[in-house]
């Protein structure tokens, strides 16, 4: 007999599942932006990109969509997480679990184990951030549609054993580039010559800032990745493979960093094998890794690096491909078949829709590998960190190349002293230092609340936060190894899931030697070789080595933080603002728009240093404000001082260029953070002369400038300049670059007329144009006599932090300590050619070992070198500053530097 409620019920089911399967007809990419991805000459902006995953959320259970910011230039940045309902339904307990993995705190591995087994493996996916590797944005679309509309068995397994999120990461770049490219009617002539950067700020350089996170874009990012959903594989796509190649990817050549887990390399590996592995069964040839390409693993800062100090698997491919058709070129060395590159690509045509092809199967390949070892990568997350937090309750010795090289020295000098025999060197050596209680790892860092620039110390210690750091802060005066510490200082101890960010973020970096062959030239390291965050920001830190408590209060995950805000005394007497303090430059730039009188002492008052700014009583209102909004505290004081220059506003101009300079670029937005006015100047103004009636500053930071090899180019050019009529009438006043013949005299009579001038970094370089009589000190005379930079064999320092001496007397100086860490990359340094009162050095290296973090080798070569100086020309001055005084935003430290210049005196 029919049971006529089991069958209705069984009707209504399957009634359901068909609903369901209509409900979810995906619409493919071609009907929303009437192309396929991939199609030659064709790119979807971040607006139809936006409107495609939106409409698609709208339809599929399969999607949930965060918002997690707006972008610089204001648009909406998105995470897109996707997995199969089931999952999307439990996705707070997936994001618990992987959680609580990752910072393995108060967990056994029994425990780990269970989580690791119920939990599902987080995979992020990204694309876009550098805006002119179209490839990335548009294969998030073409792996966005495959995951929702595939119903194949690997798809729905991947479905149901990961959770994937997708994340477009420079919204602003993308409608920018594709706007541009699609604006030429004729697909032949479409190009990518943009007129400026496309990050707002810092257009490539957005993949260098992610231990500083000042980008609001790098600061969402990082909050998903380091703080919300810990994905054990980031993966990072990028452009261009090197030539003769497809791409380049994962396993990366040495050197790795000494600081994080070892499981790190040895994951890398595991996911490499897994993408190489389906390219080739894929017949998808022209894959190198390992020595085929410049990658490594030793830098943190980029979106993939990064992830390494947070025991993270972060991989990045750098593939060719191209809106615009191309050729992969022939490049004999590589059609050999070699562990670099096992399965060579052979010289032909290249569509962009191969190159989409391509990084579809690589997202696959880490998403099956994902599904497959699911509790694997989730459990191994767990036995990092959990490392992490053994070695920083215990003495551990990280084991870099300086503790190395010193067993080799202590055995090699007893060797030739007669005091060993034989070859084997004896564990004694190791014991001397790698057991060494004073080379022993950190236990914790303490940040001291009364240092004198604390606004900075907490930008600091934000930095921290934002990468997922654990911070304490003291709630009450407390002592450790008889030094006292007030309350409202910082605490950062090292027994923490991410000791391996911490450690970076504090101990200099040690760079192994690095040579092609012994007594060759230096291998160039992928990015810095030193950056210690601490070092750059001029940071005061106690390093303790032994295990210590106190006072300490635990910050919640991701809660930022102020400085402390205190009242402003009383004063009959005005008030004065420490120049120590970089965010006073702040305060006095709010008060010279509210017409409030600020005046420089030019001697030390009240303990306060050369430099300070004075403000009389009547501004206690605004400076009570200031109190707040900068955690700047001005000092009262009893009578107005009597040695003091009255401050006005400068007219500032900041040069740039027709594409944009990344470097100005840092300092556009450093100068709008600290509330100081500019305009950006370009080439034809600086030609047209007359620069003395408009401006009273300009500024010169990076490339830009004529070349001293071809005095008719310009440095620094990332493309061939375009002409007028190939770019809209708006951006004509940007063409153009700076040459000797129209650009140096309007510069010198600038500088006559009473107008100043300052170069940094690569811009220097004007100093031989004005004939100053100054000259390179690194070179050396070849054999014709001529003067010649020295060869790297003998002198080469990657970017890297050097500590030189600071005359704080002089005024381009004040606020300064005595000696201060500067970023150095391979920077001009000087030496004056003849006696002449008339240059000041203002920085300048007093020792043959200023290496503080990094790798330099012949430093020797810079002791009584000039770092900086400046020097009246006319009734100007031109200021020079090699090294990267306002480096990537990150150099608080030297940011006065320049600050100390943007004023006139009334």
């Amino acid at each position: 007999m029919i049971n006529i409620k089991k069958t209705c019920v069984l009707l209504l089911w399957c009634l359901s599942l068909l609903g369901k399967t209509y409900a979810q007809v995906i619409p493919d990419p071609k009907s929303h932006f009437g192309f396929s991805i991939g199609d030659d000459y064709r790119l979807a902006t971040y607006q139809q990109l936006e409107d495609y995953f939106q409409k698609v959320d709208a339809i599929s259970d399969r999607v949930q969509t965060i918002e997690i910011g707006k972008t610089e230039e204001g648009r909406k940045q998105y995470v897109w997480v996707i997995s199969s309902p089931e999952n999307l339904r439990q996705i707070n307990r997936y994001k618990e679990i992987s959680q609580k993995l990752a910072r393995a705190e108060e967990l056994s591995s029994q425990e780990a184990k269970k989580l690791a087994l119920e939990g599902k493996p987080i995979v992020w996916i990204d694309g876009g951030l550098h805006a002119n590797e179209t490839v990335g944005a548009h294969q998030l679309i073409e792996t966005y549609y495959q995951l929702v509309s595939r119903n194949d068995a690997e798809n729905v397994a991947i479905l149901d054993k990961v959770v994937i999120l997708l994340s477009q990461v420079n919204p602003d770049g993308q409608e920018l580039m594709s706007s541009w490219y699609m604006q030429e009617t004729d697909p032949k002539k479409r190009n990518m010559r943009v007129p400026r950067l496309y990050q707002k700020y810092i257009g490539h350089d957005n993949n260098r800032d992610f231990f500083m996170m000042n980008m609001k874009e790098s600061t969402h990012i990082a909050r998903q990745q380091y703080i919300e959903w810990m994905p054990q594989i980031i993966y990072n796509h990028h452009q261009r493979g090197p030539e003769g190649s497809v791409l380049a990817g994962p396993p990366y050549r040495d050197p790795f960093n000494h600081v994080f887990d070892p499981l790190i390399i040895t994951s890398i590996d595991g996911v490499a094998a897994a993408m190489n592995n389906r390219l080739n069964a894929e017949n998808k040839p022209g894959y190198t890794r390992l020595s085929g390409s410049v990658f490594s693993t030793w830098w943190n800062g980029g979106l993939r690096t990064t992830p390494y100090f947070h025991n993270m698997i972060g991989i990045l491919t750098e593939i060719i491909g191209n809106p615009t058709p191309e050729e992969v070129p022939l490049v004999p060395k590589r059609l050999i078949p070699n562990n670099a590159t096992p399965n060579p690509v052979t010289p032909q045509p290249w569509h962009f829709k191969q190159s989409i092809d391509y990084s579809v199967s690589l997202n696959y390949s880490i998403l099956d590998y994902a599904q497959r070892h699911g509790d694997e990568l989730l459990y191994n997350m767990y036995v990092m960190g959990n490392n992490a937090i053994k070695k920083g309750q215990m003495d551990t010795w990280t084991l870099l190349p300086r503790y190395v090289d010193s067993i080799e020295l202590f055995y090699k000098r007893e060797k030739e002293a007669g005091k060993l025999k034989g070859d084997s060197i004896p564990k004694k050596y190791y014991d001397m230092v790698l057991a060494n209680p004073k080379f022993r790892d950190a236990k914790g860092y303490v940040i001291p609340a009364d240092q004198a620039d604390f606004p900075t110390a907490v930008k600091f210690i934000n930095a921290l936060i934002k990468s997922g750091v654990l911070v304490h802060k003291a709630t009450a005066d407390f002592t450790i190894g008889g030094k006292h510490y007030p309350a409202g200082s910082y605490v950062v101890k090292t027994a923490q899931a991410f000791r391996a960010h911490v450690l970076d973020m504090f101990e200099p970096q040690d760079h192994p030697n690095d040579f092609q062959y012994p007594g060759g030239p230096p291998v160039k390291p992928y990015d810095a070789a030193g950056w210690t965050l601490a070092f750059q920001m001029g940071v005061q830190f106690d390093r303790i080595v032994d295990l210590f408590d106190g006072p300490l209060e635990k910050i919640d995950y991701g809660v930022l933080q102020n400085p402390p805000i205190k009242e402003l005394p009383i004063s009959e007497g005005g008030f004065l603002l420490n120049a120590k303090i970089n965010d006073a430059f702040t305060v006095v730039n709010e008060l010279l728009k509210a017409d409030v009188k600020v005046y420089r002492i030019t001697k030390a008052v009240n303990n306060l240093p050369t430099g300070s700014f004075y403000v009389d009583a009547k501004a206690a209102t605004l400076l009570k404000k200031y109190a707040r909004d900068y955690g700047v505290v001005a000092q009262a004081i009893a009578e107005k001082p009597q040695q003091m220059l009255q401050l006005q506003v400068s007219k500032i101009a900041l040069f740039d260029y027709y594409g944009g300079s990344m470097p100005s670029g840092w300092v556009r937005w450093i100068m709008e953070q600290y509330h100081f006015g500019f305009q950006v100047i370009y080439p034809q103004e600086i030609d047209e002369g007359n620069l003395r009636k408009k401006y009273d500053i300009i500024l010169f930071i990076g490339g830009g400038t004529p070349s001293l090899k071809d005095e008719k180019s310009a440095s620094n050019r990332y493309f061939k300049m375009p002409s007028k009529e190939e770019v809209p009438e708006k951006y004509h006043a940007m063409l153009g670059k700076l040459t000797v013949e129209k650009s140096i005299p309007p510069l010198t009579t600038f500088l006559e007329e009473g107008g100043q001038i300052i170069a940094v970094g690569n811009a220097t370089n004007l100093a031989y144009h004005f004939k100053l009589p100054v000259e390179n000190l690194l070179t050396e005379q070849n054999k014709r006599g001529e003067m010649t930079p020295l060869p790297s064999d003998k002198f080469y320092i990657p970017s890297s932090i050097l500590t030189v001496k600071v005359d704080t007397t002089l005024r381009p100086n004040w606020g300064m300590s005595e000696s201060v860490d500067v970023v150095f990359n391979n920077s001009e340094t000087f030496k004056i050619k003849q006696p002449s009162s008339e240059i000041k050095p203002l920085l300048w290296f007093d020792t043959d070992k200023p290496l503080k973090s990094g790798w330099a080798w012949g430093q020797s070569y810079l002791k009584g070198g000039i770092a900086a100086f400046y020097v009246p020309i006319g009734k100007g001055n031109f200021y020079a500053f090699g090294p990267e005084i306002t480096n990537r935003g990150q150099a608080h430290a030297t940011f006065k530097l320049l600050f100390n210049e943007l004023y006139k005196n009334k």
